[in-house]
C-alpha cells in the first residue's frame, strides 16, 4: 500500500519542480525579438501637411505576441544621399520638418536600440550600424 502513495508523491514533486523551472527566467518574453520596423507614411511631401510638419510613426514587428507594436519607441534620424543632414529636423517622437531652403527627397529613419537584435553597433548617417532600421522618404521644396 505504501508504493502507490510514494509514486503519487514523487509524481507530484516532479510536477512542482518542472513547473518551477519553466516559470523562472525562460518565459515567453525572454525570446521576443524585433523582426522589422516599418514607418508610416512611407513617403510624404512636406507641402501637403500643416505647417510642413510630418508625423512619422514606427511600427515594430516581433516574433511573438503581441506581434505588432504601434507606435514603437524609436531612435530617429535623417540623411540625404547617404550622409547626415541638418536640412530636416526630426523629434524623438518622429515629427519631421524641412528647414528653410531644404529641397529634395530626404530619408527619415528609425531604429530600436533597446531590442536585443535591433541594437546598434554605432549609428552613422542613415541609421547604418543598426541591425533593424525602418526608413521613409520626405520631399522638401
Amino acid at each position: 500500500m505504501k508504493t502507490p502513495h510514494r509514486f503519487s508523491l514523487c509524481s507530484f514533486l516532479l510536477f512542482l519542480v518542472a513547473s518551477f523551472a519553466l516559470s523562472c527566467g525562460n518565459g515567453a518574453g525572454a525570446n521576443r525579438q524585433l523582426q522589422s520596423i516599418a514607418l508610416t507614411p512611407a513617403t510624404a511631401d512636406a507641402q501637403a501637411y500643416p505647417d510642413g510638419q510630418v508625423q512619422f510613426t514606427a511600427t515594430g514587428d516581433y516574433n511573438t505576441a503581441p506581434n505588432t507594436v504601434t507606435p514603437l519607441a524609436a531612435h530617429w534620424g535623417t540623411c540625404y544621399q547617404g550622409a547626415a543632414t541638418s536640412e530636416i529636423s526630426v523629434t524623438a517622437a518622429g515629427l519631421a520638418q524641412c528647414t528653410s531652403g531644404a529641397s529634395g527627397t530626404y530619408t527619415v529613419w528609425a531604429d530600436d536600440p533597446a531590442s536585443p537584435n535591433g541594437g546598434c553597433l554605432s549609428i552613422n548617417a542613415c541609421g547604418g550600424g543598426c541591425f533593424i532600421v525602418g526608413t521613409a522618404q520626405l520631399t522638401c521644396h
